[in-house]
């Protein structure tokens, strides 16, 4: 039991925003949630919760439902136009708990909105956060209640995060079309390089409710400042040459008759050297961005979520030292993180073909070596590094208890 509930703020209705107020307020905590939008909603296409944040689907109540909508991931399989072979594999662990879980974004968000007004937050909607004053919000239209604790989960455009970050070079359009049977495995997911400067991945998404049948989401990397050259080179061009460099994807791609279709994804590095200041607190993109390569910006969402949630419960009455611990716990992990993708990122999604020659020729057989398949398989499910130092799985059920 919490020794005061406080009244908590949040700037956000996306995935660490929403995850943040169904387990505050399913712990007895008075909750607003910020939006700007007059109906809040998700923007993107699918995503892959892995084995740790799975974790949190489960502590907030969603999990059985997510996976009843989404689709269990086994394993990875790059493949290179140069090598005609496997340039990256990857492999979950064994068991059930171990996979990865992919499926649409709206199902997640559906999920957790869901789950975060059943709890009893309170959403907010066409209530845009433009800053901060003491205890409050700004908004657009004037200033938001008073709250013992702020929480900024706006994302990447978070106009509270004092985040410095670099634009990456390269980022990518995505779609949601309709599984082509028989063309990949159902657990996994496929992606086809050539070089770095051009990658296409279909990944399986299951079946949202509502759908006739399963569903894929489709990406190919463009440079972050290629998708007007794109749409002028038309959608006949961009098929005929996604037929040349995947084959076996042409199922996919011939379904793309809109470039409104696509949505284009850019993507940035940085991490905040603190993300608590005074009452206010950092989470998801707010705090820490970086590219999808190793498939963790759902995941991070939720385990700052999750782990500001354990961390108030574990000090309920001082909460300077609550958000002192929830920075302590995620540090390691997103550090490490954010380390391991910039320096992944660029054998996989840039203009150097020496580093793709490296990774095709060196790392990559590297790769099959003992152990580093199995480093290489705790590195996708997300707890190559602890998530929350110091915070065992018994501290987790007390902090929820």
């Amino acid at each position: 039991m919490i020794a005061k509930p406080l009244s908590i703020g949040i700037a956000g209705a996306g995935i660490g925003g929403l995850a943040a107020a169904a387990l505050l307020a399913r712990a007895g905590h008075s909750v607003e949630v910020h939006d700007r939008f007059a109906r809040p909603a998700p923007v993107g296409s699918g995503l892959v919760v892995q084995p740790v944040g799975r974790r949190v689907l489960a502590a907030i109540g969603i999990e059985e439902a997510a996976l009843a909508q989404g689709q269990i991931l086994s394993s990875l399989l790059g493949t290179s136009v140069e090598t005609n072979g496997p340039v990256l594999v990857a492999a979950y662990g064994r068991t059930p708990s171990t996979k990865g879980l992919a499926l649409h974004r709206s199902v997640l968000f559906d999920l957790l909105l869901g789950a975060a007004q059943d709890a009893g937050a309170r959403l907010l909607p066409s209530s845009e956060v433009i800053g901060q004053s003491a205890n409050r919000f700004t908004l657009a239209s004037g200033e938001s209640a008073t709250y013992d604790l702020l929480i900024d989960a706006s994302g990447a455009g978070s106009r509270l995060s004092p985040l410095v970050h670099r634009i990456l070079p390269f980022g990518a359009i995505w779609a949601t079309v309709d599984w082509v049977p028989g063309a990949f495995p159902e657990d996994q997911l496929t992606q086809r390089y050539h070089y770095a400067s051009r990658m296409m991945g279909v990944l399986p998404i299951g079946t949202p409710a509502g759908a006739t049948g399963a569903k894929a989401a489709l990406f190919w990397s463009l440079p972050r400042d290629g998708y007007a050259d794109w749409r002028q080179t038309g959608l006949a061009a961009w098929r005929d040459t996604a037929r040349t460099h995947w084959p076996e994807a042409a199922g996919y791609a011939e379904q793309i008759i809109d470039p409104d279709q696509f949505t284009m994804a850019r993507y940035a590095h940085g991490t905040l050297l603190n993300p608590v200041a005074g009452n206010l607190v950092h989470i998801g993109d707010a705090a820490h961005r970086t590219s999808p390569q190793l498939g963790q910006g759902a995941n991070m969402a939720l385990l700052d979520a999750n782990a500001l949630a354990c961390a108030l419960a574990l000090h309920p009455h001082n909460l300077p030292d609550a958000l002192r611990c929830y920075a302590r716990m995620r540090r390691t992990h997103v550090w490490g993180y954010q380390s391991l993708s910039a320096m992944f990122t660029p054998q996989y999604q840039s203009d150097s073909r020496a580093l793709a020659h490296l990774r095709n020729r060196l790392l990559y057989p590297l790769s099959r070596l003992w152990p580093v398949p199995a480093l290489l398989a705790r590195l996708v499910q997300g707890d190559l590094l602890p998530p929350a130092a110091g915070l065992s799985r018994k501290t987790a059920q007390v902090a929820k208890s």
